[in-house]
């Protein structure tokens, strides 16, 4: 395992849990992209830190913990849980409890050149309306 990966993605989970999102898009290259499910790519730092922001604002107390991440060559997988609840404006006062994955695609200069993200929408949406399921 490749500790500085490991450090950079233990990092990288603690950025977006820290409502922050200058700092979480500080984690990508000037130019990179940030996938969400397959929507349209955030593509540079601004952008990348306003879809931060979007979950940062929804979900004030979010916590994203990093689960693993492994490497081959120039893409890793960082594998996350995340945790909040919806309680920023207009949220539906409902807690999430995600587990997902990102693809990075790592530059030559060290950060996230491309990053695809994935989790499952439509449990994300089913706890949206009625809460995580109970830990066990």
């Amino acid at each position: 395992m490749n500790d500085d990966l490991t450090e950079f993605a233990t990092r990288y989970a603690a950025a977006w849990s820290s409502q922050n999102a200058a700092s979480l898009a500080s984690f990508y290259a000037e130019n990179g992209s940030l996938t969400v499910n397959g929507s349209t790519p955030s593509i540079g730092r601004a952008a990348i830190a306003a879809t931060a922001q979007g979950f940062m604002t929804a979900f004030p107390n979010m916590v994203v913990k990093m689960d693993g991440v492994s490497q081959d060559g120039s893409h890793a997988v960082f594998r996350w849980t995340w945790t909040g609840t919806n309680s920023g404006p207009g949220g539906t006062g409902q807690s999430v409890h995600m587990r997902g994955h990102e693809e990075w695609t790592i530059g030559a200069d060290g950060l996230i050149a491309e990053s695809k993200g994935h989790y499952d929408e439509a449990e994300y949406q089913r706890q949206l309306k009625f809460g995580a399921p109970p830990a066990h």
